[in-house]
Order: structure tokens, then C-alpha cells, then sequence
């Protein structure tokens, strides 16, 4: 076998260590994710236990704030980002054609940095106290004066490391579908995952940088005594508002585009049609990427901004109903007239409109700035965002997960055990957050520990509670469907729909390492559905069989993240009395920052110098040793 030079083949534990392989990171991905979305998950459920009863003391207040802070960022940050980036791994480079993503060396750190960012953020939890001060962490309350511990170091330092790999994996992706497309895919012939895919990364390299900046000066603040939001220094706390919603709203539509996409992808398979509007879909996704730059004001209706900034904010914010309005429209035309079939991909798709369009309506209430002051820290937007992001996001995601998981894993998830998950998550969901739309307006405040008694409040947090456990009782449906499927054997067709329309499913399931033999030659929108209509059973090729190039497996990505991991820990007890000389030696002289640092430029210097050309699947080869074991 001709090489650029010996393959190095790792097994076991080192495989995954050391894999640059797209397919491999977005199980890794997947893995992460559910992870930190079961920890999301578990917190989520102790709060409505606390929540449950008026005056209930299951938990401290103390505990109760770490709660409600922890379940907030390790949801959005650190459960259901990861997910989303587990399915882009999977589908993307499958839905353009390309053998990889554009850089496999950075899609791996990109995974091990966010790994290492979420696992030392949830390391707070026992190393001397979770962060405190809300999921947004507002100054002065998450500065020292009010968060003594280290809890909202972690968070500063945490998200800083995790928001890393995000950030580099949004520009793997846009170099990916601008330069990697197969023949024949033009723009405006691209899959609408892989457009809302392209999108959403174009919003993460202009709204991260934004909280990189907010976190980096919170940090100095806290740890280097510096004073950008401290009032007595001459600082400004609602500064630090600004800077975090400019990232946190464009972050809504980081998470709600991709689940988007994965609808659009959904409907027209089980509906046995074209999408309805495909270009208005695409530039309706433009659009809301665009508006969702302009209205991050809205979180802040009620600082003080003036009548003005309210009513453009309220303008602006009203405004991306209609980009919104025209998706939810093409998705139903698109399946009025269908053969429908009603999987369990489908039954979450379809779940998905209704209940997003219920949180749609509720933004536009919370987006008029007179009826977002009584509205404001209340349960009502509590209800609103959670209908937004649960009933938009996370149905998005059990979709995608159940209409792609044969082409991940070669096994197809059990159907009843689908429509389980479905009823049961939906019931649930819909008994968790739509009677806190009441309790809001009925003036419950959000994040409160405990209420009195004798408020019209105690029925419907009991109400509230029980749906929560039901959801939790669908994840688990979810989780055993899993477990049973990993057990049958990988014998899913190329196309286990057998209405698939986009390229993933010309190939087998799961991929070999190399996706394609030859790149497919792409003759128009739904490039397999075309070649389906006109009598082919298989994409035309582009180029001939011919020896296929492989990036090769390599520890830097893993190693880098383990040093910026110690440099984050190194940074954050640097100012602490350990009640031990060898380690106030090591903290306060920085050498522990300073070996982690060591240790990351190392491995990036070893990478610059190393000149490694990666290897080649010669043709011979190409049906045996080429498949990913």
C-alpha cells in the first residue's frame, strides 16, 4: 500500500483519544453531550422538588442558587450545544459530499476543548461551591463582594475553554461548506441542515467573541482586582449586560437554526415531497441570523435604556416573527398534500411546530417593553424560554437523533420505544411549562427559593413537578432504546427510509472512514431524490476510483486541552492560601498556570513542526480496510 507514510492504527480507549475522524467526534460529541444534558437534567429536577410544595426546605437557599445557575449554563453551554455539534459532525460533510470537515486536527480540539471547559466547570461542585449568581452571572452579584467562593471563576474560566471549541469548530464548519462541496452543489443546492449549519456557524464567529471578551473581563475583576464592572472603581454592572446578551441572544438562534434545519430535513422525507419554499426558507434563515444581532436589548427593557432604545428593541425583536412565520408556513405546505408517515423522527418534527410557534407567540408579548415590565423575572418568561428551547431545541434534537442514528450507527432505534419517548417527553413537557405561564402572570417570581402559602401558587408548581418527572421518564425511554438497539447487528440499508432525499443516504450505514468512493457529481436540490426520479439507484460519480487521502490520528488535540485545563485551574487558585507551603508554591508563584501553559504551547509547537502528510486508502483497499470498524 502506497503511504505519505505508516499508519499509526490506535484500539481501545487511545482510538478515541487520538481520532480526527469527523463520524468518531460527533459520537464523542454525542457522548459529552448527553452527559452534561442527564447532570442539566438531574439539577432541573431538584429544583421543581424544592418548588413543589410552598415553604419546602429540600434544599438550601445557598444550594438552590448553585441549582438554578448550574442548570441554566450546563444546559445551553455544556448539554444541548454539544448535541447540535455531535449531528453537524455526523450529517454535514455527508449531506456536501466531502470526505472530512476541512480541518480534522481542529474539529478534535475543538471537542476537547469544550470537553475540558465542561468538566472543570462542573468540578465546582466539589471543589468549594457551585457558581451562585444566575445562569447569566449579572455584576455586582457575581462579583467578589457577592460570590465569594470560586464558583463563578469556574463559570468565567469554564465557558472560556468551552466557548473555545465551540467558536474554532463554527470556523471548521464555514470552511468546510464553502470549500469542500461536491460537484454540482452550488449554494442554493445545499441540504437546509447544511444552510442552517453554515449560518449558524457564520453567528457563532460573531457572537462568542463578545462573551469571550465579557468573561476574560469578569475574570480580571475577580481574581486580578480590576474594576471594569465595579461601581466604586468607576465600572458600569449593566455594561456586562450588554456584552452578555450581544452573544446571548444571537446564542438563542445558535441553538434554534440547526433544530430548524433538522425539520426541514425531516418533514419532506416522511411527507414524500419537496420542501415548500426552498429559497425563501434559505433567506428567512439569513434574515433571522441578521435580526438577531439587533434586538439583544430586549433581555434589558427594564434598566433604564429610555423610551427610545425600548421601542426599537421592541421594533426589531417583533420583527423576526416574520422570517420565523414564513419557516413554520413552508413546513406546513409541506407536508399539506403529503403521504405522510408518522415515525418517530416525525411525530418530534411535527411536535415542534405547534410548540415552538406557542413560544414564538409569548416572545412577541415579552417583546413589547410596556408589557415586559410586569411580565419581567417572572415565571412567564421562564415558561417562554423553555418553550423556546425545550419545545423548539430539544424536539429538534430527538428527531434528528432518531432520523439519523441508522446512518451513525448502522442500527435503527425501535420505533414504539420512539413514539414512547415522544408522548411521554411531550406530555410531561407540556404539564412542566405551560401552566408557568399562569403562575407568572399571577406574579411568581423566578428564582426564588420558596413561596408562602394560600397564593394560588401550590397546584400549579405540584402540576409543574409531576410533568417534569415525566419528562425525565421520557429521556429514560430514550436511554433504553439506545441500550437495546446497540445490541441488534449494524445491518441498516444505505437509505432505511427509503425516501431519503439528500447525499448521506447514497452510502452505507454507518460511513466508511472515507465517506465516499468517489465524490457524487450533484445534478440539482435533493440530489438523491433526483437521481431516484430519473430510474438511477446510485449517484453519478465526479472522478474516477483513485487513491483516497486520510488525515492521520494524533493525542495533540487531547494534549493541548489537558494544558489549557491546568493553566484555567492554575489561574483560578493562584490568589488562595492552601494552609501548605508546597502548595501556595505552586499556586501563588503561578508555576501551576505556567505548566499548563507549558504544556498547550508544547503540543502546539510539536503540531508547527512536525510536517505529518497524513496516508492514503489505495482502491484495492478501499471496500475492506477503508470501513470503520
Amino acid at each position: 500500500m502506497a503511504q505519505a507514510h505508516s499508519v499509526k492504527r490506535y484500539r481501545g480507549l487511545m482510538d478515541w483519544i487520538t481520532t480526527v475522524d469527523h463520524k468518531k467526534i460527533a459520537v464523542l460529541y454525542l457522548a459529552a453531550g448527553g452527559l452534561f444534558f442527564g447532570i442539566g437534567g438531574i439539577e432541573a429536577i431538584l429544583i421543581r422538588i424544592q418548588l413543589m410544595k410552598p415553604m419546602n426546605n429540600f434544599v438550601s437557599a445557598q444550594v438552590f442558587n448553585e441549582l438554578i445557575t448550574m442548570h441554566g449554563t450546563t444546559m445551553i453551554f455544556l448539554g444541548v450545544m454539544p448535541i447540535i455539534f455531535a449531528i453537524m459532525n455526523a450529517v454535514v460533510p455527508l449531506q456536501i459530499g466531502a470526505r472530512d470537515v476541512a480541518f480534522p486536527f481542529v474539529n478534535a480540539l475543538g471537542f476537547w476543548t469544550f470537553l475540558f471547559g465542561g468538566l472543570l466547570l462542573n468540578l465546582s461542585w466539589i471543589m468549594g461551591g457551585a457558581p451562585d449568581a444566575g445562569w447569566t452571572s449579572y455584576t455586582p452579584l457575581s462579583g467578589s463582594e457577592y460570590s465569594g467562593t470560586h464558583g463563578v471563576d469556574f463559570y468565567t474560566i469554564g465557558l472560556q475553554i468551552a466557548g473555545l471549541g465551540t467558536l474554532i469548530g463554527g470556523i471548521n464548519f464555514l470552511a468546510t461548506i464553502i470549500t469542500m462541496r461536491a460537484p454540482g452543489m452550488s449554494y442554493m443546492r445545499m441540504p437546509m441542515f447544511t444552510w442552517t449549519t453554515f449560518i449558524t456557524s457564520a453567528i457563532i464567529l460573531f457572537a462568542f467573541p463578545a462573551i469571550t471578551v465579557g468573561l476574560v473581563l469578569l475574570t480580571f475583576d475577580r481574581i486580578l482586582d480590576a474594576n471594569f464592572f465595579d461601581v466604586a472603581g468607576g465600572g458600569n454592572p449593566v455594561l456586562w449586560q450588554h456584552i452578555f446578551w450581544i452573544f446571548g441572544h444571537p446564542e438563542v438562534y445558535i441553538l434554534i437554526l440547526p433544530a430548524f434545519g433538522i425539520i426541514s430535513e425531516v418533514i419532506p422525507t416522511f411527507a414524500r415531497k419537496r420542501l415548500f419554499g426552498y429559497s425563501s426558507m434559505v433567506f428567512a434563515t439569513i434574515l433571522i441570523a441578521f435580526l438577531g444581532f439587533m434586538v439583544w436589548a430586549h433581555h434589558m427593557f427594564t434598566t433604564g435604556l429610555g423610551t427610545i432604545a425600548n421601542a426599537l428593541f421592541s421594533i426589531s425583536t417583533m420583527l423576526i416573527a416574520v422570517p420565523t412565520g414564513i419557516k413554520i408556513f413552508n413546513w406546513l405546505f409541506t407536508m399539506w398534500g403529503g403521504r405522510i408517515r408518522f415515525t418517530a423522527a416525525n411525530l418530534f418534527a411535527v411536535g415542534f411546530i405547534p410548540t415552538f410557534v406557542m413560544g414564538g407567540v409569548t416572545g412577541v408579548m415579552l417583546a413589547s417593553a410596556p408589557a415586559d415590565f410586569q411580565f419581567h423575572d417572572t415565571y412567564f418568561v421562564v415558561a417562554h424560554f423553555h418553550y423556546v428551547i425545550v419545545g423548539g431545541l430539544v424536539l429538534g434534537i430527538f428527531s434528528g437523533l432518531h432520523y439519523w442514528w441508522p446512518k451513525m450507527f448502522g442500527r435503527i432505534l425501535s420505533e414504539s420505544l420512539g413514539k414512547w419517548t415522544f408522548w411521554t417527553f411531550m406530555i410531561g413537557f407540556q404539564l412542566t411549562f405551560f401552566v408557568q405561564h399562569f403562575l407568572g402572570l399571577m406574579g411568581m417570581q423566578r428564582r426564588i427559593v420558596s413561596y408562602l402559602p394560600n397564593q394560588d401558587f401550590d397546584l400549579l408548581n405540584l402540576v409543574s413537578t409531576i410533568g417534569a418527572f415525566l419528562m425525565g421518564v421520557g429521556v429514560i425511554i430514550f436511554l433504553v432504546n439506545i441500550v437495546i438497539t446497540t445490541k441488534k447487528p449494524v445491518d441498516a440499508p444505505n437509505d432505511p427510509w427509503e425516501d431519503g432525499r439528500t447525499l448521506e443516504w447514497t452510502i452505507p450505514s454507518p460511513p466508511p472512514e472515507y465517506n465516499f468512493k468517489q465524490t457524487p457529481l450533484v445534478r440539482g436540490i435533493d440530489a438523491y431524490w433526483k437521481e431516484k426520479m430519473a430510474g438511477n439507484t446510485e449517484m453519478t460519480p465526479a472522478e474516477p476510483v483513485g487513491s483516497i487521502h486520510m488525515p492521520s490520528a494524533t493525542p495533540l488535540p487531547f494534549v493541548m486541552s489537558v494544558g489549557i485545563f491546568i493553566a484555567g485551574l492554575g489561574l483560578m487558585f493562584s490568589k488562595d492560601d492552601f494552609g501548605n507551603a508546597f502548595m501556595n508554591g505552586l499556586f501563588n508563584n503561578y508555576i501551576v498556570l505556567i505548566i499548563g501553559l507549558v504544556i498547550t504551547f508544547g503540543a502546539m509547537m510539536l503540531r508547527s513542526l512536525y510536517d505529518d502528510h497524513g496516508w492514503h486508502i489505495e482502491p484495492e483497499d478501499q471496500d475492506e480496510k477503508g470501513a470503520r470498524k
